[in-house]
């Protein structure tokens, strides 16, 4: 591999993905039209970079990025490409410096691994003013370049999950307050055809899925059933009954079409850890369904959440290029946030056939939850296919799945 990445780094409280990082080091290596050479990505902690600033700087504190070139004459192993060096990290200092400039620390940490590249390169901002300008726009224009690059799915190394969500088949069958189309049937025929999970939201008005409904499918669903609520005691108690394979607590507004944000966990924090802590002596995993927001993924973290789900509503209804990408980023930086907070990560609201490539390919996210678009086009093509089309989507980057 052209990227030896060691990761040397061990703090339970900081999640690091070395496999999103070593990707990306792969495609800055192409950028700089380096693929045939190879180097060393170190990740280390203030300790241990202390020391090497010490030993080799004569400077007693550690630093963010040490990149060590290699020399002519250094031995090279057989049927390896030229060694361009070694690039040291300090991921202590790289989270103080991404909390400081409000970014996630892979952000930080992959501008870190551009600054060490071009120093193996020989580019050196410490020579001139000129030099040091010349520098920052090269590494400006390569984050822009790389940005670009893995808007596709390489990152991912393993394959979401796609769990559906059938509301709107009860919406149909409460339209006419009959018993047919049956969410029940249907979720059968979604994990028929694949889907790896069976959403459903048990509002406390009843406008779509009934307390009959939930029932059946615990008995039924086979792969995992999710339960989105609000945090209302009638709710509360169902789901303690019911015991699903998780719930996501979702706010509840009764004039609503359907959720129309996030949940201010920081508003309900009370509420909601109580809620978190008696779902959690039942064995219920939690889930918050929570805008893309740096504060409340923190507060999500301290009310003892397992989970969050990205609220991905304002990219999806984005009406020009411009606004989707800016949505997207802030999908993007948010959910490597709350992977780094030790929070897994799911994303929904509003995908469709158009959208959900690009947040499939985030390689921190484990799941999208999808529901209208897919029942919609069901009415077109039959519900199996829609399924399996947009499995399509979600499995494009990983072929024969």
């Amino acid at each position: 591999m052209p990227v030896h990445l060691v990761d040397q780094y061990h703090d339970a409280a900081c999640r690091i993905n070395p496999a999103l990082l070593e990707n990306r080091a792969l495609l800055l290596l192409d950028l700089l039209q380096c693929r045939e050479q190879v180097f060393s990505l170190v990740l280390v902690d203030d300790s241990a970079m202390a020391e090497y600033n010490h030993r080799y700087r004569k400077k007693n504190t550690p630093t963010n990025v040490l990149s060590f070139p290699a020399r002519d004459g250094d031995e090279q192993f057989p049927g390896q490409g030229a060694e361009l060096g070694d690039v040291l990290i300090s991921v202590d200092t790289a989270k103080v410096e991404a909390r400081r400039e409000n970014k996630s620390i892979h952000h930080r940490l992959t501008e870190l691994i551009i600054h060490g590249l071009l120093h193996l390169l020989g580019y050196d901002h410490e020579r001139s003013e000129q030099e040091a300008l010349a520098m920052w726009d090269r590494e400006q224009e390569l984050f822009r370049q790389l940005r670009h690059k893995t808007n596709s799915s390489i990152e991912r190394r393993t394959m979401p999950h796609l769990a559906i969500n059938v509301d709107h088949v009860a919406t149909v069958r409460q339209a006419r307050g009959i018993t047919e189309p049956d969410p029940v049937l249907a979720a059968g025929i979604c994990e028929l055809a694949g889907a790896e999970g069976i959403v459903v939201h048990l509002r406390e008005d009843r406008r779509h899925i009934q307390d009959r409904d939930v029932l059946l499918l615990r008995q039924t669903v086979k792969t995992k059933l999710n339960l989105e609520m609000g945090a209302a005691k009638e709710i509360i108690n169902i789901a303690l009954d019911l015991k699903p394979d998780m719930i996501t607590l979702v706010p509840e507004k009764r004039k609503e079409l359907t959720t129309e944000g996030g949940l201010d966990i920081i508003a309900g924090e009370k509420k909601l850890a109580k809620t978190i802590q008696k779902m959690s002596k039942a064995g219920i995993p939690v889930s918050i369904f929570i805008d893309p927001d740096a504060a409340q993924i923190e507060a999500a973290v301290d009310v003892g959440a397992t989970f969050v789900e990205l609220h991905t509503g304002r990219y999806c209804d984005a009406t020009s290029e411009k606004e989707r990408d800016l949505e997207f980023r802030l999908i993007e930086q948010s959910a490597e946030l709350a992977f780094e907070s030790g929070l897994r990560v799911n994303a929904g609201h509003g995908l469709d056939y158009l959208t959900t490539g690009r947040i499939a390919a985030l390689p921190t996210i484990e799941e999208l939850s999808i529901g209208h678009a897919v029942i919609s086009r069901a009415v077109l093509v039959g519900l199996d296919q829609a399924v399996r089309e947009m499995l399509a989507i979600v499995r494009r980057p990983f072929p024969g799945q």
